[in-house]
C-alpha cells in the first residue's frame, strides 16, 4: 500500500471499518450487517482451494503489512509462538524492526517460507479473532484499490487543476431564492449582477464534514450553479482529488454517477445501480448495508428525463428490489435506501427545486469569475496572443451586461471566442462594415460564423470548398436546430441515439467538424449521449430553426404533430413564440425569443446572410415585430421578468428608442410624470443594464405607490437605492418591507428621506430588519416616525447584526425614542453610525444615550445636533467619553451648551483616546470656555477635527486656544468662524502656525481680523508647510492685507484652498494677488467673490492665470464686472488656462 495512489488512506480504513461495524450492531439495522459479514465469510470459506491457501499470505501481503495494528501484531506473535510457527529469535528480530509495517513484513516473510500450514494458521487466526480485519484484508481493501485506480484513470484524464481554484471554495446558501426557482439561468445572472448576497463560504475539502464539533456530517448536500458555471468540472476535481488521497480520507467509496447515465435505465435496484456503474465493486452489499462510509454523487439533476416526485413516490427499503429509476433516486434521497451513504446532488437552480428543502442538509452554490479569474481565463484562451486577450477583456468590461454574463465560464468562453474572432477578422474589412458584437445574437452569430469557418481553435477534420461548407452547414444546422427546438420545449438537454433516429439525424453528420463543435459526445460502455456545448447554443440553434421554418410553416411549430389552427406568415409565428414566452412562468423560452428577435436585426442579418440567413430579408418583418413587442409592454403596471425580457428582445432587434428616452430622463432626474407602463418596463430593464445604476439608483421624486409596486422585483437587486421625496406613505413601506425580507434582496443602501412615513411604516421596515441580511445603510431623515416608530426600529436593532448606519434626523422621536435606541445600543455592537439630530431628545435622552455609550463599543459616529441637550446632557456624555474609546465622531451642534458643559467635555478629552471629531458649533461657549478647551488640546493626542464656529470665544478664548496649538500635534482642522475674534487672537494663531506641523485646515471666516491679523497670518504662511485650506470670508481684509498675503503666496507651497469672499481687497489687492499667482504652483481653488475688484482687478486675475498651471477653480462673482466684462474675462481665462473653471 505504501507509495500507491491510496497511500495514507489504508491505515485509517481498518480503524474506520472497525468503528463502523460495532456501532452498526447498536443501530436498528445492526442484525442485517452482522448477517452480511457471516455471509461474506461463508462465501469466501467455501471458495478457497488448497492452492489459494498456499498463496493466501503472499496474495494479501500488502494488505497485511498496511492494516495490522501494534496490539493485534502482539496477539499474532503470541499465537504463532504457541503453535511453534515462530521461534523466539524470529519473534525478537521482527519486534526490533524500525517501524510497524517493517515488523509485520518480517513476520509475514518468515511464515511465507514455512509452507501451507503456516499460511493457513495465520489466516484462521485472523478470521476467527478479528472478523472485521479479515473482511478488510480479503475483500474490502482490494475492492477499494481497484475503485481508486478506476477513478484516477477516468477523472484524471484532461483535468487541469491550475485554473480551477475558484471551485475549491463554495458559497453556503440557505436554500434556493425565488428567482432561482422561477427564472432562466441568464435572467438570474442579469438580475443579480452575477452576485449572491452570501457571506459564508466553505472549502471543498470540508463540504462533507460537520460545521462544528457538536453537529453531524450532512447526509444530503446539493450544489447549484447556472449552466456553464462548472458543476461537472467541480465533481471531476473532487473525485480526482479524493482518489489521490488529498481530501476526505474518511470516505471509503466515492461513487460518481451522472443523470445522463441514469436516463438510459428504466428500472434499477440500489445494488444493481452500483454494480452496473462500478463493475469492480463485486459486493455492493457492503455499501448498501452501510459497512463503509460512502459518498454517492448524482451530477446534473437538470438533465434527468423524469421529474422527481417526492409526494407520490412509492417507498422502497429493499436494496435488491428493482424499481423505476426516478423512484430509486427519491428513495435514496429520502433515506429509505443507502441510508448510511452521503448523497451529493449537483443541478441548475430551477431543477434543484424538485428536492424538498426539508431533505437538504447543506446547500452550496458555485460562484462565478472574479475580475482576476476572468482575466486569467481569457489569457488561457489566447495563450499565444496576450494582446488579443487584453483587447477582448477591454470590450467585455465596456459592456456592463456582457461583463456580468461573462462571470460564467461557459458564457465567457463563447463571448471571448466571438470577440476574439471579430478582432482578428475585422482588420480585413471596412470600418463601417463591422462593429464589436454587443447583443447576445451578435455574439452567437460570430461564434457560429467561427464554427463554420477554418478559424476554429481546433483544426477541421476535413477540408471542403466554401460551397460545400455552406450546403453542409445548412443541412447540419437544420437537423440540429429541429432537435434543439423540440428538446427545448420538452426541457430536454441530453440526447441519445434513439433521439437522433426520431429526428432523422444522419449518424454520419454527427462526425462532421461543425457538429462536433456544437454538439458534445459522451461515450460509455452502456450508452452514447449527446448534448450541446452550452444551453445557449441549443437556444440559438432552436431560434435559427424556428426563424427558417416559420417562413414556410402552415401550422403552429410549437405543436410537433402539426395538428393546430393554420398560421400563415413569419410574423404570425413570431407573435406565437413571443406570446408563449410571456405565458411561460419559468422563463424557459426567454433567451430563445431574444435570439429570434435578434435574427431580425440588421447587424445579425449582415453577419449571417449567405450562411444561415437570406440577405436583407429581415426588412419585411422587422417593423411589425417591433410594434408587436412594444404592444406587449403597453398593457398595465405589472412589470414581470417577462416584460423586462421583452425589452431585451427590443435591444436584440436594435430598437432602443424607449430605453434611451427613459435613461436620459434618469440622468437629468426628470422621470416625474413620464412613467407610463411602457416606460416602467424600460426603467426596470435599465435598472439591470444601465451604467447610471452602478453606483447609485436614484428614483427620487418620481415614483407613486403603483409604480413602486410594479418595480419591486427589480428594486431587489439595486445595491444603492435612493427613493427620497416621493411622498411615500406607510403603504409603500409595507411593499418595501416585503422586498427587504426576501432571500434575493441585495439592497445595501436605502434612502427614504423626505417622505411621509409614520410609526406604522417604521414598524413595517423594522420587521424586515429582523430578517434582512444585506442592508447596511438606512436613511429615514425628515419623516414622522415618532417615539413608537423609533421603538420598533430599536427592537429590530437588538436582533439585526448587519445594519451599520441609521439616519433618523428630524423624525420627532423625542426623549422616549432616544431611550429606546439607547437600550438597543446596549446589546447591538454592529451599528457604527447613528444620526439623531433635530429630534428634541432633550437632556434626558442624551443622558440615556450616554449610559449606553459606557457599554457600547461598536458605535463610531453619533450626531445629536439641535436636540436641546444643554449642559446636563453634555456632562453625562462627557462621563461616557471617559470610558468609551471607540466613538470617533460626536456632533453636539446647536444644543445650548455653555462653558460649563464644555468644561466637562474637555476634561473628558484629557483622558479619551478615541474621539477624532468633535462638533460644538452654534452653542453658547464664552471666553471662559477657551482655557478649558486649551487644556484639552495640550493633553489630547487623538482629536483631529474641532468645530467651535458660532460661539462667543472673543479674543481671550481664541488666544487661549492659539497658545495650546503651539503644543498640539494632533489637530488637523480647526473651525473658529463667527466667534468675535479680532487681530490679537489671529496674531496668536499665526504664531502657533509657525511651529505647528499638523493643522491642515483653519476657518476664521466672519471674524474681523482686519489687515493686521491678515499680515500676521501671512507671515506664518511663509514658514508653515502643512496648512492646505484657509477660510477668511468676511474677515475685514483690505488691500494691505491682500498684499501681505500675496507675498506669502510667492513662497508658500502647501496652501491649496483660499477663500477671501466678502472682503474689500479692491484693484490694488487684485494686482498683488495676480503677481503671486504667476509664481505660485500649489493653489488649486481661489474665491475672490464680492471683493470690489471691478473690471481692472478681474482682468489682472484672469491674465495672471496664463503663467499659473495649478488653479482649477476661480470665483470672481459679485465684483461689478458686467455682462460684457464677464464674457471677456471668461474668454481670457479659457485661453490662458483652459483647465480652470471660472465663475464670473
Amino acid at each position: 500500500m505504501r507509495g500507491g495512489p491510496w497511500d495514507g488512506r489504508a491505515a485509517a480504513n481498518t480503524e474506520l471499518l472497525a468503528q463502523a461495524l460495532p456501532m452498526s450492531r447498536e443501530a436498528s439495522d445492526g442484525r442485517k450487517k452482522h448477517h452480511f459479514m457471516i455471509a461474506f465469510f461463508s462465501f469466501f470459506g467455501s471458495n478457497v482451494d488448497s492452492h489459494g491457501l498456499e498463496a493466501w499470505i503472499n496474495r494479501y501481503r500488502k494488505q497485511l503489512v498496511s492494516s495490522i495494528s501494534p496490539q493485534f501484531l502482539e496477539e499474532i506473535i503470541c499465537y504463532l509462538r504457541r503453535r511453534d510457527l515462530l521461534t523466539a529469535e524470529e519473534a525478537s528480530r521482527a519486534q526490533e524492526a524500525s517501524s510497524l509495517p517493517e515488523q509485520v513484513r518480517a513476520v509475514v516473510d518468515v511464515l511465507a517460507g514455512k509452507g501451507t500450514y503456516a499460511s493457513q494458521s495465520l489466516r484462521t487466526f485472523i478470521e476467527t479473532t478479528n472478523s472485521q480485519l479479515y473482511l478488510h484484508i480479503t475483500v474490502y481493501e482490494p475492492m477499494v484499490q481497484k475503485h481508486l485506480e478506476s477513478l484516477q484513470s477516468y477523472y484524471g484524464n484532461g483535468l487541469e487543476t491550475g485554473p480551477l481554484q475558484r471551485l475549491t471554495n463554495l458559497l453556503m446558501v440557505e436554500g434556493l431564492s425565488d428567482i432561482q426557482q422561477k427564472e432562466h439561468d441568464i435572467l438570474q445572472i442579469e438580475a443579480t449582477k452575477g452576485l449572491r448576497n452570501v457571506s459564508k463560504s466553505i472549502p471543498l475539502e470540508k463540504l462533507f464534514l460537520p460545521l462544528s464539533k457538536v453537529s453531524i456530517p450532512p447526509r444530503i448536500s446539493v450544489t447549484v450553479g447556472v449552466a456553464g458555471i462548472g458543476k461537472s468540472t467541480l465533481v471531476k476535481l473532487f473525485v480526482y482529488s479524493w482518489a489521490k488521497g488529498e481530501l476526505n480520507r474518511d470516505i471509503i467509496f466515492v461513487l460518481p454517477l451522472t443523470f445522463r447515465e441514469l436516463n438510459t435505465y428504466e428500472k434499477l435496484s440500489a445494488e444493481r445501480l452500483i454494480r452496473s456503474a462500478f463493475p469492480h465493486i463485486t459486493e455492493p452489499a457492503c455499501i448498501s448495508a452501510g459497512a463503509a462510509r460512502t459518498l454517492l454523487i448524482l451530477d446534473g439533476l437538470d438533465e434527468f428525463k423524469t421529474p422527481l416526485d417526492f409526494s407520490n413516490a412509492v417507498v422502497c427499503t429493499d436494496p435488491k428490489k428493482e424499481i423505476q429509476v426516478d423512484n430509486l433516486i427519491t428513495n435514496i434521497i429520502r433515506g429509505n435506501l443507502l441510508q448510511e451513504a452521503s448523497v451529493w446532488v449537483t443541478s441548475r437552480p430551477t431543477a434543484a427545486g424538485q428536492i424538498p428543502g426539508g431533505l437538504v442538509d447543506r446547500m452550496t452554490e458555485i460562484r462565478g469569475f472574479g475580475a482576476v479569474e476572468m482575466k486569467d481565463f481569457l489569457d488561457q484562451m489566447f495563450l499565444d496572443n496576450r494582446d488579443l486577450s487584453g483587447q477582448v477583456l477591454h470590450h467585455i468590461r465596456a459592456n456592463r451586461s456582457l461583463h456580468v454574463m461573462c462571470t460564467v465560464p461557459g458564457f465567457c468562453w463563447i463571448s471571448g471566442s466571438s470577440i476574439g474572432y471579430y478582432l482578428k477578422t475585422s482588420t480585413d474589412q471596412p470600418q463601417d462594415m463591422t462593429t464589436v458584437p454587443k447583443t447576445l445574437s451578435e455574439i452567437y452569430s460570430y461564434y457560429f460564423k467561427m464554427a463554420l469557418s477554418s478559424d476554429w481553435p481546433e483544426k477541421p477534420r476535413e477540408t471542403l470548398r466554401i460551397e460545400q461548407v455552406v450546403n453542409n452547414s445548412k443541412k447540419i444546422l437544420g437537423s440540429l436546430g429541429r432537435l434543439a427546438f423540440y428538446g427545448l420545449l420538452r426541457k430536454k438537454y441530453v440526447f441519445y441515439e434513439q433521439d437522433m433516429k426520431v429526428y432523422g439525424i444522419d449518424p454520419s453528420l454527427l462526425q462532421s467538424s461543425l457538429c462536433t463543435r456544437l454538439l458534445l459526445k459522451e461515450e460509455r460502455q452502456s450508452f452514447t449521449a449527446y448534448y450541446f456545448s452550452h444551453l445557449t447554443i441549443q437556444e440559438f440553434l432552436a431560434a435559427v430553426y424556428y426563424y427558417t421554418a416559420a417562413k414556410r410553416a402552415i401550422f403552429d411549430l410549437f405543436t410537433e404533430s402539426g395538428m393546430s389552427w393554420p398560421k400563415l406568415g413569419f410574423v404570425n409565428h413570431f407573435k406565437s413564440a413571443v406570446q408563449r414566452s410571456l405565458q411561460a412562468e419559468d422563463g424557459q423560452l426567454d433567451i430563445f425569443v431574444r435570439f429570434l428577435s435578434g435574427l431580425l436585426s440588421p447587424q445579425v442579418n449582415k453577419l449571417l446572410s449567405g450562411w444561415l440567413l437570406v440577405k436583407d430579408e429581415h426588412n419585411s418583418f422587422r417593423n411589425q415585430a417591433i410594434s408587436f413587442l412594444q404592444g406587449c409592454l403597453n398593457t398595465n403596471y405589472v412589470i414581470s421578468s417577462r416584460a423586462v425580457n421583452t425589452m431585451h428582445c427590443l435591444y436584440e432587434i436594435q430598437h432602443m428608442e424607449i430605453a434611451k428616452t427613459v435613461e436620459e430622463a434618469m440622468k437629468n432626474e426628470s422621470l416625474a410624470g413620464m412613467l407610463t407602463p411602457m416606460n416602467c418596463s424600460a426603467l426596470a430593464y435599465l435598472l439591470q443594464v444601465s451604467d447610471l445604476c452602478v453606483e447609485e439608483t436614484n428614483l427620487s421624486n418620481c415614483l407613486t405607490y403603483d409604480i413602486c409596486k410594479s418595480l419591486l422585483s427589480q428594486l431587489l437587486f439595486c445595491h444603492n437605492l435612493r427613493l427620497d421625496n416621493n411622498q411615500f406613505k406607510d403603504n409603500v413601506m409595507e411593499l418595501l418591507s416585503s422586498v427587504l425580507s426576501g432571500k434575493d434582496c441585495q439592497i445595501q443602501k436605502l434612502s427614504l428621506a423626505e417622505n411621509r412615513i409614520s410609526n406604522k411604516g417604521a414598524k413595517d421596515l423594522a420587521r424586515s430588519l429582523m430578517v434582512n441580511r444585506s442592508l447596511t445603510v438606512l436613511d429615514l431623515r425628515s419623516n414622522s416616525i415618532g417615539p413608537s416608530g423609533a421603538k420598533a426600529l430599536a427592537d429590530a436593532l437588538k436582533k439585526n447584526q448587519v445594519l451599520l448606519s441609521l439616519n433618523l434626523q428630524h423624525n420627532a422621536i423625542k426623549e422616549n425614542g432616544a431611550t429606546f435606541l439607547a437600550e438597543a445600543l446596549m446589546t447591538n455592537h454592529r451599528l457604527t453610525t447613528l444620526h439623531l439630530q433635530k429630534n428634541a431628545i432633550g437632556a434626558l435622552g442624551a443622558r440615556n444615550m450616554a449610559e449606553a455609550l459606557k457599554h457600547n463599543r461598536g458605535l463610531q459616529e453619533l450626531t445629536l445636533s439641535s436636540n436641546s441637550v444643554g449642559d446636563s446632557g453634555s456632562i453625562a456624555l462627557a462621563e461616557a467619553l471617559k470610558v468609551n474609546h471607540s466613538l470617533q465622531s460626536l456632533d453636539l451642534q446647536s444644543n445650548s451648551i455653555s462653558s460649563t458643559g464644555v468644561t466637562a467635555l474637555t476634561l473628558a478629552l484629557c483622558s479619551n483616546k478615541g474621539l477624532l471629531n468633535l462638533n460644538l458649533r452654534e452653542n453658547s461657549i464664552s471666553k471662559e470656555g477657551g482655557p478649558a478647551i486649551a487644556r484639552a488640546l495640550r493633553t489630547n493626542s487623538t482629536l483631529r477635527k474641532l468645530d467651535l464656529a458660532a460661539n462667543l470665544l472673543h479674543d481671550e478664548g481664541g488666544k487661549a486656544i492659539a497658545l495650546a496649538m503651539k503644543e498640539n500635534r494632533a489637530l488637523t482642522s480647526l473651525h473658529l468662524q463667527w466667534n468675535f475674534i479680532q487681530a490679537k487672537a489671529a496674531t496668536a494663531l499665526a504664531q502657533a502656525l509657525q511651529s505647528n506641523g499638523s493643522l491642515a485646515s483653519l476657518d476664521l471666516q466672519e471674524n474681523a481680523i482686519g489687515d493686521e491679523g491678515m499680515a500676521a497670518l501671512s507671515a506664518a504662511l511663509k514658514v508653515n508647510t502643512t496648512l492646505a485650506d484657509l477660510h477668511l470670508q468676511v474677515a475685514s481684509v483690505g488691500a494691505a492685507g491682500a498684499r501681505a498675503l500675496a507675498e506669502a503666496l510667492m513662497v508658500n507651497k502647501s496652501l491649496k484652498i483660499l477663500d477671501l469672499r466678502g472682503n474689500s481687497i479692491g484693484v490694488a489687492g487684485a494686482k498683488a494677488m495676480s503677481n503671486a499667482l504667476k509664481v505660485n504652483r500649489s493653489l488649486r481653488r481661489l474665491n475672490l467673490q464680492e471683493n470690489s475688484l471691478g473690471m481692472d482687478g478681474a482682468i489682472c486675475i484672469a491674465t495672471a492665470l496664463k503663467g499659473n498651471h495649478g488653479l482649477t477653480y476661480v470665483n470672481l462673482q459679485g465684483n461689478h464686472i458686467g455682462e460684457s466684462g464677464a464674457k471677456m474675462i471668461s474668454d481670457t481665462i479659457r485661453t490662458n488656462s483652459p483647465d480652470c473653471i471660472v465663475d464670473v
